[in-house]
């Protein structure tokens, strides 16, 4: 078993499938599941999951020429080699977890599952600050809690691990089981029961049923006996009969009782009393989340037999968990990706991921330090640290405390610092010029300075894109489309204020077929940043054929004008781009009419030396019922002059007409591309998508200055806001010059202060404004929220009078934008 693996034979018993190809004798050590990160020297198993948006079938040839040798298909295989070793399977996921649970059989360390609603990793991640000086812990990285999470969590432990504790999250009914097979809990924690998922079950308690499932099996389970629904699952299943049940609670007598609660701004002091003795843990934490995570992890501890004065000690030296990591512009043109609060191997694995998929062919660099209290064996920790950077394919490192330094044989090549104060002294920053930068290390090494020094300077207001929503929602009109639709993602106008640069990396990352923009400089900006998509160019601005030719960008074909000047270069140059010919069919915009399209056919009867890589049109409203009509004309119009041309082309091009909202409500306009634009974005085309969508932008401007207004005074340029009874005044460094518009001054729109709404007072400046907090507890440095997934951008968009892509596409490019993932 692991650290030398398992042999592949073993485990297709295990998964009950067939060995059709090698002998068995390969010893796995390594499972992949996602072909396009980088990959295990040796000792890797490929498993070919096949789903609604991808199947992994397509890229077995790709993987066995980078070297992996080791496969678990659903179809027999193609011949790949007479070194390859392949298991045949009914269910490649199902595969997955029953080798899993096989392998976690083997070891009888306890382990702790945790489930929930909200809280999960949280409750993970502070055990693991509280243990890991005195306990080797394995957990899941991350958020790793799904179907197919949680068997690759577990087939991190070993027989080194004193303790697991996984995270188990669920979907809907029957998932629950097959994940408590795999991690087989000794020790549970359920965190709480809220609205996640709802629409997979009748109620909450239907919910809290299912989830309960993972405890059927432990020994001693912790709960908060104050939610309703939980404790009420906790009964029906009878479980205290088999199960010691640790249930805590603020209302009433239970194994831990929570006497007094007192708050303050630093944190929040609880008085609990359990096995008759009281006694007092200080949390750094005020808000009611935390203080109920922090509880959950105190009656584990307490159960576990550690002394009360003990967790106390630990509990004040608790941090902040970073649920994402947050990538930033650097300066000399880098990108930094921040995670500069925690260091060990498994966040590690999932960062250098995250630069594997944004670094394109851009130098990979790696601030990173030591790694603290992991409880294994200096060589053999930092050997494994050496394997995940080359792995990862990381050209420089730059290390960070005395271990790294004494293990550099192990590492890639870099430099060696005993702090960040004297990394920082001793780098030159031009040295990362146009590099991928990681930032990593455990908190106590302060490497925030560094990202704070690199990044590229702004003032504080933050326009912040989480990708990971932007992942969801394109996931969702991949499961629209039919097989073998191919997509389009449009990053004009600077990505829809979001980035255009960074979006178009996640965009290749997740294999979307083409880019689209507005102007040719924008395909420009995308090339030089090492962009490989095919990229349309729609508007008209004239560009010469040398530029396009020059950075491969594709140019939408109109007009006569547009299509002479492209049949002139392409006669004499046979390696000019391909074009994308435009139909008007209502939009009345830009294209040739249905009246112009037999003399474009007869254009194009002999001119075979113009390749069209498409046919398209613009739906004009597709998103409004009261148009449908019109909608389906054009679609009807569009087909009719796609088939005239393309009986004449030389090859069938690709046919696209769907933007975001025909999607589900025009499946007959899908052809074989579809345009998604403002959905990504999280705007359905009505309220019923919507909800099914992830907001995926954050507005956020840091209070500048706070002062009381007394009764008389008045407020910002021309007087208009005089003040009536005393007022609390926060200013905010966002003006109309970053893209706040006047129109929300004088009363008219709001920010969000602590999910409290806090009016536009007076005019809006051009770099700041003023908002009315009176009432409001909060102070200066705290953020106020034009827009968020609470608040969605479509608000802002209704009070204005307009739509939400104007305010997103206003956002001045002085606004910092944060990339986060998940």
């Amino acid at each position: 078993m692991r650290p030398h693996g398992h042999p592949l034979l073993a485990l297709a018993e295990a998964a009950g499938g067939h060995l059709v190809q090698g002998d068995g004798s390969l010893h796995v050590e390594h499972l992949v599941l996602d072909s396009r990160k980088p990959l295990p020297a040796e000792g890797a198993l490929f498993f070919a999951i096949r789903s609604a948006r991808h199947d992994g079938h397509q890229h077995l040839r790709d993987l066995y020429t980078r070297g992996v040798r080791a496969f678990v298909v659903q179809d027999p295989a193609p011949l790949l080699g007479t070194d390859a070793q392949v298991v045949v399977v009914q269910d490649s996921v199902d595969a997955l977890q029953r080798m899993a649970a096989w392998h976690r059989a083997h070891f009888h360390t306890p382990v702790v599952g945790i489930t929930g609603s909200n809280g999960k990793t949280v409750v993970k991640e502070w055990l693991y600050q509280i243990l890991r000086e005195t306990t080797h812990m394995v957990r899941s990285p991350g958020s790793w809690n799904s179907q197919v999470g949680v068997p690759l969590s577990v087939w991190n432990m070993d027989a080194t691990h004193a303790l697991g504790v996984f995270e188990a999250g669920i979907s809907r009914p029957g998932e629950m089981e097959r994940l408590r097979t795999i991690i087989l809990p000794t020790l549970g924690i359920f965190t709480n029961i809220g609205p996640a998922h709802a629409e997979n079950f009748s109620d909450d308690h239907a919910k809290a049923r299912e989830k309960l499932l993972l405890f059927t099996s432990c020994e001693a389970l912790v709960y908060c006996r104050d939610h309703a629904a939980v404790h009420a699952a906790v009964q029906e299943a009878h479980l205290a009969q088999r199960v010691k049940l640790c249930d805590w609670s603020r209302e009433g007598s239970a194994w831990l009782h929570v006497t007094r609660e007192d708050h303050d701004r630093d944190g929040a002091q609880l008085t609990v009393l359990h096995d008759h003795r009281e006694s007092v843990f200080r949390v750094p934490f005020a808000d009611a989340a935390s203080v109920e995570n922090a509880l959950h992890g105190i009656a584990l501890l307490l159960h576990l037999g550690h002394d009360p004065e003990w967790i106390a000690g630990r509990l004040l030296h608790l941090g902040p968990v970073a649920m994402r990591l947050e990538m930033v512009d650097g300066v000399h043109g880098s990108t930094l990706i921040n995670d500069a609060y925690s260091n060990d191997t498994a966040s590690l694995a999932i960062a250098l991921d995250h630069l594997n998929a944004i670094a394109g062919e851009r130098p990979r660099v790696v601030v990173l330090s030591d790694i603290l209290e992991s409880g294994e064996e200096a060589a053999q920790l930092y050997g494994r640290v050496g394997r995940l950077l080359k792995r990862a394919r990381v050209d420089r490192l730059i290390g960070i405390g005395p271990q790294l330094a004494a293990h550099a044989s192990s590492l890639p090549p870099g430099s060696f610092h005993s702090s960040a104060e004297a990394m920082l002294a001793e780098v030159d920053a031009e040295s990362l010029r146009e590099a991928a930068v990681l930032v990593k290390g455990a908190r106590t090494f302060g490497l925030e300075r560094v990202v704070a020094q690199w990044q590229e300077k702004v003032h504080g207001t933050v326009l912040e894109i989480d990708l990971e929503a932007v992942r969801h929602n394109l996931d969702h009109y991949r499961a629209q489309v039919r097989p073998g639709v191919q997509l389009m993602a449009m990053v004009k106008a600077f990505g829809y204020g979001g980035g255009a640069v960074e979006l178009a990396r996640l965009f290749a990352h997740h294999r979307v077929h083409y880019l689209g923009v507005a102007y040719a400089d924008e395909g420009v900006a995308l090339r030089q940043a090492g962009i490989r998509l095919p990229v349309m160019v729609m508007n008209p601005e004239p560009v010469p054929w040398s530029t396009l030719q020059r950075f491969n960008l594709e140019p939408v074909v109109y007009n006569e004008r547009s299509l002479r000047e492209a049949m002139a270069h392409t006669r004499d140059h046979a390696e000019a781009p391909p074009v994308h010919l435009k139909i008007d069919t209502g939009m009345h915009r830009l294209g040739f009419t249905p009246d112009e399209v037999p003399h474009l056919v007869n254009t194009l009867r002999d001119a075979h030396h113009l390749r069209a890589a498409s046919i398209f049109s613009h739906l004009a409203a597709s998103e409004a019922p009261e148009h449908d009509a019109f909608t389906r004309e054009q679609i009807v119009q569009f087909s009719a002059a796609a088939e005239a041309l393309c009986a004449v082309l030389p090859e069938r091009p690709l046919l696209h007409l769907a933007n975001s909202a025909a999607v589900k409500r025009f499946p007959e306009a899908q052809f074989n591309m579809v345009r998604l634009g403002i959905g990504l974005h999280g705007i359905g085309a009505d309220a019923t998508e919507t909800a099914l969508l992830r907001p995926a932008a954050t507005l956020r401007s840091p209070i500048a200055q706070l002062r009381t207004v007394q009764p008389g005074e008045s407020v910002s340029y021309g007087r208009r806001h005089r003040v009536a009874t005393p007022q609390r005044i926060a200013t905010l460094p966002i003006g109309y010059a970053d893209g706040l518009p006047r129109k929300l001054g004088n009363g008219h729109g709001r920010m969000w202060v602590q999910g409290q709404a806090a009016p536009f007072v007076g005019s809006i400046c051009m770099d700041m404004c003023m908002i009315d907090v009176t009432g409001i507890n909060c102070r200066e440095g705290d953020d106020a929220v034009l827009f968020d997934p609470a608040h969605p951008v479509t608000e802002v968009a209704h009070d204005l009078g307009t739509i939400a892509y104007e305010v997103l596409t206003a956002i001045s490019p002085r606004v910092k934008r944060v990339h986060v993932h998940h």
